[in-house]
């Protein structure tokens, strides 16, 4: 296990709800992820593996148009589950990665177990994603989830990269409104509290950013005309949790180990039991 923090890390990790790693993965190592996922969409979604039109309005997702450049690039969801595919073994293998497993231990202070994997392509001009919390979809008990945000291109404001509301990782969740269409892929938005400050996280290719699962963020559309700016994304949950989503069925330990966790019982965060979307996001 390696890829250790030091004190100040951690202690600003609690402060803020997030903290970026700079260069956790090496340019071969980026290299390795894009071209294995951009081959896999080379015509265009993959069924059971890309977001499809069976998972949208049901999970959040608007429709999308033809002329979206969404409706070639949807986001691919757990890919890790697809060991039939070429990107099946790859993100099982940076999912449980040791550089990882170090950061995520001492963020956590325990052992983490891995829940979810996602791979995001937002080619040029397409949306962004309203603000949410991870863990509404999850809905881990006790506590909440931390998300890995691995960025396999340069991220900054002009091609949508990721946005925090620091402060915000003891927010309670929030029940979401309805988003803007005309700038979000998604169907909900959670309203920065009064006051806080949004912090546009700019990354390079191989930093990773880390956020506790009740921190607020998203991202807005990519008004680039010619960068991508894609995501290897992976949530994380401790081991400790008691209960979680159902949608969520292969927690694994680091070493491979596949863990069970009961799935949450009872009303969802916003008043009933379905509440919580499907699809995660």
């Amino acid at each position: 296990m390696n890829a250790i923090l030091s004190a100040y890390q951690v202690a600003r990790f609690r402060r803020d709800g997030f903290l970026p790693v700079r260069q956790v993965f090496s340019a071969p190592e980026i290299a390795e992820i894009r071209d294995t996922f951009m081959e896999m969409a080379r015509n265009g979604p993959v069924d059971g593996l890309s977001e499809g039109k069976g998972d949208l309005n049901r999970g959040g997702s608007a429709q999308y148009a033809p002329s979206d450049p969404l409706s070639f690039y949807p986001r691919m969801m757990h890919p890790h589950e697809h060991a039939d595919k070429p990107v099946g073994p790859l993100s099982m293998r940076y999912m449980l990665h040791p550089k990882l497993e170090g950061i995520l231990t001492a963020l956590m202070a325990e052992e983490p177990l891995a829940v979810q994997s996602m791979f995001y392509f937002k080619p040029p001009q397409s949306r962004g994603q309203a603000f949410h919390q991870d863990n509404f979809y999850l809905r881990v008990r006790p506590g909440t989830c931390v998300a890995a945000w691995l960025a396999v291109d340069d991220a900054d404001e002009e091609n949508g990269g990721i946005q925090c509301v620091s402060n915000t990782q003891d927010h309670p969740i929030q029940c979401p409104e309805q988003s803007n269409l005309d700038e979000s892929f998604t169907t909900e938005r959670v309203t920065p509290p009064r006051g806080s400050r949004v912090e546009v996280i700019s990354l390079k290719a191989g930093d990773v950013l880390f956020f506790n699962g009740n921190v607020i963020h998203g991202s807005g559309p990519n008004r680039s005309k010619k960068r991508f700016r894609r995501s290897l994304i992976f949530h994380y949950v401790p081991q400790s949790t008691t209960m979680m989503s159902e949608w969520y069925k292969t927690p694994y330990r680091f070493s491979g180990e596949l863990q069970q966790i009961a799935p949450t019982t009872g009303g969802g965060p916003c008043g009933t039991p379905d509440d919580a979307p499907r699809v995660p996001h």
